[in-house]
């Protein structure tokens, strides 16, 4: 069973999130504007951790506003193992332009979504900033995290789109690099928001390793991005989706699993708050436990599961969604796809993500054992997944 701390911390969790739920619930009743398309992508009560474009415990961080049409943005974590040679003593990497040299390493791109029930939760927050940082180290890769959009502000499918749209941000943003005109004259324009080249990611980006994460809901946007990048193919050249990681997976339907009825009032996030949290996000006449956005088992959803990239799913013990994950890995094994499911004990939901339980001992291990998977795919340079 989990330790007295963290039933403690579930407690305060779970009013905080059920009053954010029922306020946020109550002023889109009362509220008859239309969807706010620029959206919000992080709430007040949110502590947030400032970005530090130096290198601080071997990783470096910058937030971009990509798209001035809505609120989403980026935060990216270059981690130090880019830089193969010192720097000049009177240049500060810290700035937004690496300097001259042979010194760039290439390093894969990771995509990582936060959790928060599509409803809070931020890139910028220091439960994910630190996350972030460890993964970057650990694996040896750029992270970023990406801010989308939340509900209800935002309903399906703006997150999802959101994760898109930066998805082939990505791939504009490799093309322009390779036109080979990065230096601190050069004035490459992007249409899609970016006025230059992005320069951390041109001098060290590798997208054609690219690596999904999500965690909870942002879990069920990497899945939705997964299949999306199957069914575009070339059209992302040079991005190339090698594999996702699934962390507990924000999934549901309407035929309720064993966790479903055995956890219904599990830790941190019970079985009342994620429908009340599904019915803030879908809009109210797609509204279903069972829509392909919450169910992944759904009837017709495509492309074909056989062609989806290597899925790595992490379950907790005391996670009434559990179940369900467990069985879309099942389904991905059964087509021949290398769908591993990591089943970590006296465990709850988001228990290697969230700020309080990041230094513990199952935070640490699941991390170690994301790396030990996503190298073995990120060092496969150029495969894909397509049909």
């Amino acid at each position: 069973m989990p330790n007295l701390i963290v039933k403690l911390y579930s407690v305060f969790f779970k009013y905080q999130q059920k009053n954010l739920l029922q306020t946020l619930s109550l002023s889109s009743l009362t509220d008859q504007k239309p969807t706010n398309s620029f959206g919000v992508s992080s709430r007040p009560h949110e502590s947030i951790a400032a970005s530090n474009p130096s290198f601080t415990d071997g990783v470096a961080t910058k937030d971009i506003h990509v798209d001035p049409i809505s609120s989403l943005s980026l935060r990216i974590f270059l981690p130090d193992t880019a830089i193969t040679s010192p720097l000049p003593s009177t240049h500060d990497y810290g700035g937004y332009l690496p300097p001259p040299g042979n010194f760039h390493r290439k390093l894969p791109v990771m995509l990582q979504f936060h959790g928060g029930g599509f409803v809070s939760g931020s890139n910028e927050s220091v439960g994910n900033d630190a996350f972030c940082r460890r993964i970057a180290k650990l694996c040896d890769v750029i992270v970023v995290a990406v801010g989308y959009r939340l509900a209800p502000e935002t309903k399906y499918p703006g997150a999802f789109e959101d994760g898109f749209k930066v998805l082939n941000w990505i791939a504009k943003q490799a093309n322009l690099a390779a036109c080979g005109r990065l230096d601190s004259q050069s004035h490459i324009f992007d249409s899609f928001g970016a006025s230059m080249v992005e320069p951390w990611l041109a001098a060290h980006g590798d997208p054609s390793r690219c690596v999904l994460l999500g965690v909870s809901s942002g879990a069920n946007i990497a899945d939705y991005l997964a299949r999306r990048a199957v069914e575009a193919g070339k059209l992302l050249d040079p991005v190339k989706v090698v594999a996702q990681v699934l962390m507990f997976p924000f999934f549901i339907g309407s035929t309720p699993t064993h966790s479903e009825l055995k956890l219904a009032n599990s830790y941190f996030y019970d079985k009342a708050m994620c429908k009340l949290a599904w019915k803030l996000f879908l809009p109210k006449e797609q509204f279903s436990l069972d829509h392909p956005a919450a169910n992944p088992l759904t009837a017709g959803r495509q492309p074909p599961l056989k062609y989806m990239p290597p899925t790595l799913t992490i379950v907790a013990e005391h996670d009434f969604m559990r179940d369900r994950a467990i069985s879309y890995s099942e389904e991905l094994r059964k087509v021949n796809v290398d769908a591993p499911v990591l089943d970590y004990k006296d465990t709850v939901h988001e228990f290697a993500t969230l700020d309080v339980l990041l230094h513990t001992p199952q935070a640490r291990v699941c991390a170690e054992d994301v790396t030990i998977w996503v190298k073995k795919y990120i060092s496969l340079k150029g495969h894909e997944f397509s049909y």
